[in-house]
């Protein structure tokens, strides 16, 4: 179970705040708990891992299982929450090398999150000569980046296989009962799961949306599941001394309210940055609202103290700073002996790799602490899927906590929506024509 340690940002408070900020906290446990606080409609999630629906769960495994069968390569095309879950959970349990490694698992390309065209080729070139099936994730299924990109790759899948054969290999993650893509596949004939009505995109990752790829990549999604129900057993309790979440959420909002604004997660484990990158999007949509919330960003180190450390030594003091520790490496990897001891370094010979790590860790969280940046410790268990269920919900939790202490909706993003506008009305999307006018006169065009 996640242990939080906040030794090192006691001294960054200038006075005690359990005791305050417990009442508070309490209010915004009870919201998530009856699901009844801004944006409850969107609170599914909460209680997800016990009640989640174990018909279209036994389906998810019997088509991840026949992608196994009868395909090399699974294209997952989707955008925000609809692949950075899966694409962390996969690249930390199986490697950010993972297409690249020997294995009995279809390769997994997750397009559809941008809007380049050379990597929409490459994918396609690599496809060639290669069976593949295409798991298109969307609720509404007219998001311009996923929605093009299923252009693509449907038309490649039916000039290969047929439109019968294209659909047998068309999974659509989508809404239960309406939408463009929804009605597509009910005409087409796709093989569909769900994307609940009550669980918004960037708490989805245990809901279908994350768990079909994940599943086609070999993780043992029960223990998923079963990791992130032990959390929701955890998050339950109303007592800030025994709520990891409570501790978590209360800390990193009395550390804004002092004035830090951005928070670097950090780990040492470099199959951990696409997990990374799902935390930033929980955090940052969920909180950046109404010119409020801690700035999302992320490390991967030791390597980005070659690049970032400098400034997070002695950079402006606007940094908080949570570091994932996992447990010790199934791999042992002691340092060889040297003859020569040409670099200097026999004076690690014999030492495994973890327990380099380990004092590195040490070191870094000194100097940081020292250096005016303090530092939350999520100290998890070995690398695994239970323990990334765990972590999963843990951070989803604690995310509705400091949405709410924060007095903004956390399941809403109407920022979002600004840029598409401005897109829509570029491109020339009927009804937009007023606005694309106004645009084209501020671009001096």
């Amino acid at each position: 179970m996640i242990q939080v340690n906040l030794s090192n940002i006691q001294r960054f408070l200038p006075l005690p705040y359990e005791a305050a900020l417990a009442p508070r906290l309490r209010i915004a446990h009870r919201h998530l708990q009856q699901q009844n606080g801004m944006g409850g409609e969107f609170t599914g999630w909460v209680h997800l891992p016990q009640r989640y629906d174990r018909e279209e769960f036994a389906r998810i495994k019997a088509a991840a299982r026949r992608i196994q069968r009868d395909s090399r390569a699974l294209v997952v095309i989707g955008i925000g929450g609809s692949y950075l879950g899966a694409r962390g959970v996969i690249e930390c349990l199986c490697s950010a090398n993972y297409n690249l490694k020997r294995k009995d698992t279809p390769n997994i390309y997750f397009v559809g999150n941008g809007l380049s065209s050379d990597q929409l080729s490459e994918v396609l070139e690599l496809l060639e000569g290669v069976d593949f099936s295409v798991n298109v994730i969307s609720k509404s299924g007219t998001t311009t980046e996923p929605a093009v990109a299923f252009r693509f790759f449907r038309r490649a899948l039916e000039e290969r296989y047929g439109a019968e054969g294209a659909a047998r290999r068309i999974y659509a993650t989508t809404d239960r009962a309406r939408g463009a893509l929804k009605s597509l596949a009910d005409r087409a004939g796709y093989e569909t799961f769900v994307v609940p009505d009550d669980v918004g995109g960037r708490y989805s990752v245990l809901t279908a949306v994350g768990l079909l790829p994940i599943a086609v990549a070999g993780v043992d999604i029960d223990a998923l599941l079963a990791g992130a129900a032990d959390m929701m057993a955890a998050c339950a309790v109303e007592d800030i001394a025994l709520n990891p979440a409570w501790q978590y959420a209360g800390a990193r909002y009395e550390l804004y309210r002092t004035g830090k604004k951005i928070e670097i997660l950090a780990s040492y484990e470099p199959n951990f940055r696409f997990m990374a990158e799902w935390w930033k999007q929980l955090y940052g949509e969920s909180e950046g609202k109404e010119n409020k919330g801690l700035f999302p960003a992320s490390v991967e180190f030791t390597a980005d103290l070659h690049s970032m450390g400098q400034y997070i030594q002695q950079g402006e003091r606007h940094l908080l700073e949570t570091v994932v520790r996992f447990g010790p490496s199934a791999h042992v990897n002691p340092v060889p002996y040297d003859d020569g001891d040409s670099d200097g370094l026999n004076f690690l010979a014999g030492k495994s790799m973890d327990f380099i790590r380990q004092q590195a860790m040490d070191g870094t969280l000194l100097a940081h602490v020292e250096g005016g940046v303090p530092n939350i410790i999520l100290q998890a268990g070995t690398v695994s899927a239970r323990t990334l269920g765990e972590l999963i919900y843990f951070f989803e939790y604690a995310c509705g906590l400091s949405g709410y202490l924060l007095d903004v909706n956390p399941f809403d993003q109407p920022g979002v929506e600004a840029y598409k506008k401005n897109m829509f009305a570029l491109l020339g999307k009927p009804g937009y024509e007023e606005l694309r006018a106004q645009m084209e006169e501020k671009l001096g065009r």
